[in-house]
């Protein structure tokens, strides 16, 4: 009547569970949905039997008789109003409301924070990647650093910093109790994020190596005409010795834009920035308004200039320090509408 058997169900007592060895109590636990009349012996055998099929196994009880296998399970939950004394001491949680309504909502708060803490990893791990692709592929190439010691310093306390801590109070995904429960060992950057983290680290690479390059182009057409390819000649320059102030602003808003942008889209693993709503989480407005007022002073106000580098940026600037910060995210939104069509959600 409650709907606890489905189409195909078994149900055992703890006679026949006298009958079967371990082994085949291993293979009869898949497809059984009740066991009754069972004895506290009986309910450890169970645990074990689902443990050995890698299930994670949660036991509730209120009895002294309980408390076996309460102990024996991954999870022990004991009821905390008509639960004895040694289920309560036995058990990892207790139902003060001895309500499994409890449960489910703890589960869902479970992978809530499970999912905010892979959002923060995934978050601050592509940054601080794409900042090193950054350095060293222009090292590589021959040119002058885009970002100053100070500048990337900025970035990880101000710019990452405050938008991963939003990350840990979002809310989860409206569908977060559909999704099939994760395998008891898949590590916290499995092959999706993996996958995300490639994605990031070359759109960011790349939006911010491409406003450097217009910076350090327009640079050198404010002395010389050019002829020929301008990448060439970019490439072929001697920078030794020159200030390339307006490029080095220009990559260093552009990749703060960059992770500012992208947070929003990091607040979910799957589901669309229009699905969860951009302005849901107040904290992360909070943190975006100020990393964004924060990195205005430090581009505008003259005397933090020489510390930072920084020069005031011209409408031309701007537009093309604001499209490139753009990519990334959009790249991220791409990355997870792949993801949705993959897992058919």
């Amino acid at each position: 009547s409650i709907g606890l058997l489905r189409s195909g169900d078994k149900v055992h007592t703890g006679a026949e569970l006298n009958e079967m060895d371990d082994r085949t109590l291993a293979e009869e636990v898949k497809g059984t949905a009740v066991f009754a009349r069972v004895s506290p012996e009986h309910k450890m055998r169970i645990v074990d039997a689902l443990r050995t099929n890698n299930h994670v196994v949660a036991m509730t009880g209120a009895g002294v008789n309980d408390a076996p296998a309460i102990k024996r399970a991954d999870i022990g939950v004991a009821m905390g109003i008509t639960g004895t004394d040694v289920a309560k001491e036995t058990a990892d949680m207790v139902l003060t409301d001895d309500n499994y309504a409890s449960i489910v909502h703890a589960v869902e708060q479970g992978r809530v924070i499970y999912a905010n803490i892979r959002k923060f990893v995934f978050f601050l791990l592509s940054s601080n990647i794409a900042e090193i692709m950054i350095i060293f592929l222009a090292t590589l190439a021959g040119l002058p650093a885009p970002l100053t010691a100070i500048q990337l310093l900025w970035l990880n306390l101000i710019t990452d910093g405050a938008p991963a801590l939003a990350l840990a109070v979002e809310k989860g995904d409206p569908d977060i109790m559909l999704q099939k429960p994760r395998a008891k060992d898949e590590p916290i950057v499995n092959r999706s994020m993996r996958a995300g983290l490639i994605v990031q680290t070359i759109a960011q690479t790349v939006a911010v190596l491409a406003a450097f390059g217009m910076g350090l182009l327009w640079h050198l057409e404010a002395g010389a005409t050019l002829v020929g390819n301008p990448i060439t000649y970019i490439l072929q320059h001697d920078w030794r010795g020159v200030d390339v102030q307006s490029a080095e602003t220009m990559a260093f808003v552009t990749l703060s834009l960059c992770e500012l942008f992208r947070a929003y889209t990091v607040r979910s693993e799957r589901a669309s920035l229009f699905s969860i709503g951009i302005f849901s989480n107040r904290s992360m407005q909070y943190a975006v308004g100020l990393s964004i007022v924060l990195l205005l002073l430090v581009i505008n106000v003259p005397f933090l200039q020489p510390i930072f580098n920084t020069h005031f940026l011209s409408a031309r600037e701007w537009a093309v320090v604001v499209g490139f910060a753009l990519v990334p995210a959009i790249a991220e939104e791409i990355t997870k509408f792949f993801l949705r069509m993959r897992k058919g959600v």
